[in-house]
């Protein structure tokens, strides 16, 4: 059975938009490049463990550096996460300052 790389980036974004609740693709600044390198990365090596090309060992070198691959995906998406809700408070605080400014007519400096 020949790994469909396709199908397993969309199962990739499910699962990462089922736990974060949120459609990673619409974070900004998120990068389909690594989707597609962990989904051939593993057809790589879902090919080489079948044909026989790799030993026990040379394959969990390969799927730890999968793992390491996952990781670091998810370590990106926490940091865009992380961004999107500062500027989602951002957003909130200056709402919110402007309509005490509004009410009371005192200046009130937003925080960068």
């Amino acid at each position: 059975m020949i790994l469909d790389v396709a199908q397993l980036i969309s199962d990739i974004k499910d699962a990462a938009s089922t736990v974060i609740e949120h459609d990673v693709t619409e974070i900004r600044g998120f990068s389909d490049r690594q989707l597609s390198a962990l989904a051939l990365q593993a057809k790589m090596i879902a090919k080489a463990i079948t044909e026989g090309e790799i030993d026990d060992d040379l394959r969990d070198y390969f799927l730890d550096s999968i793992e390491e691959m996952a990781l670091n995906f998810a370590k990106t998406l926490r940091g865009l996460l992380a961004i999107t809700i500062e500027k989602v408070w951002n957003a909130v605080v200056r709402v919110i300052w402007n309509a005490l400014e509004a009410c009371t007519g005192i200046s009130l400096k937003i925080a960068s």
